[in-house]
């Protein structure tokens, strides 16, 4: 990793991170930011939850790095999560690509407008009007 951030005239973001020492590691190296993924946990059929392991990499990282999260976003509830949890920010790849074959570009708009809408009103029962005042209070262990 190394190697390559030395070598990039771009921005190095690492994803597949799932461990705490992965996230130090990827900092040690240089990288300008990791993506907590398992990569749709299709490699192992008991394999490890990202949002499981992003509390403890956000604990780890502590502000050093943006932690980008791809895992599972299908809902606002979800996005509020992640953010709960330490993310800076959500990728969302699955719901974008089903609604692009159902109905193309308007049908990614669309679903990409309702996450959007659903972050709003899942933020205003939580009792937030930012999306940086999310953080672990809204959270029960």
């Amino acid at each position: 990793m190394a190697w390559l951030a030395q070598r990039l005239d771009v921005p190095l973001v690492i994803k597949g991170i799932l461990a705490p020492e992965d996230a130090e590691a990827a900092i040690a190296a240089g990288a300008a930011g990791i993506v907590v993924s398992n990569h749709g946990g299709r490699t192992l059929d008991s394999g490890f939850a990202a949002i499981d392991a992003l509390g403890p990499i956000a604990r780890v990282v502590a502000g050093r790095m943006p932690i980008l999260f791809d895992g599972g976003i299908r809902r606002g509830t979800d996005v509020v999560k992640a953010l709960a949890l330490g993310a800076d920010s959500v990728l969302v790849g699955r719901p974008q690509a089903m609604a692009l074959a159902v109905a193309g570009a308007r049908g990614v708009a669309h679903i990409l407008k309702l996450i959007i809408e659903e972050t709003a009103v899942v933020m205003a029962l939580c009792g937030v009007s930012r999306l940086d005042a999310i953080g672990p209070q809204l959270i029960v262990d």
